[in-house]
């Protein structure tokens, strides 16, 4: 009886292999005027109200936002944008809202 290794079935797909932990997001600042931060990597469970750091600077999302093409006769997804502003713009915006409501 001849002992051999058994052998091992290696399955490839063509699709990408995926990053489940951090997704790319075209981040913009929202602050008149509007700035592209570029592109950063964050969890894909991005939601709006969460606090970021970019470049040392401290924003809150305001805006997830995902867009989707139509190609081949499936919608894919193209594009992951996240709408920040500063942390005191943020605040002041939402002070200002409660205000309005309240007369």
């Amino acid at each position: 009886m001849w002992l051999t290794e058994p052998s091992v079935v290696r399955v490839l797909s063509r699709k990408r292999e995926r990053n489940w932990d951090r997704d790319p997001y075209k981040v913009i600042d929202i602050t008149p005027p509007q700035r592209n931060l570029g592109i950063r990597c964050f969890p894909s469970n991005m939601q709006c109200g969460e606090s970021v750091t970019i470049e040392d600077k401290d924003y809150i999302v305001s805006a997830v936002t995902y867009r989707y093409e139509f190609r081949k006769g499936k919608y894919e997804p193209s594009e992951k944008r996240l709408d920040v502003q500063s942390t005191g713009r943020y605040l002041v915006n939402n002070y200002l809202e409660m205000l309005l409501e309240e007369s």
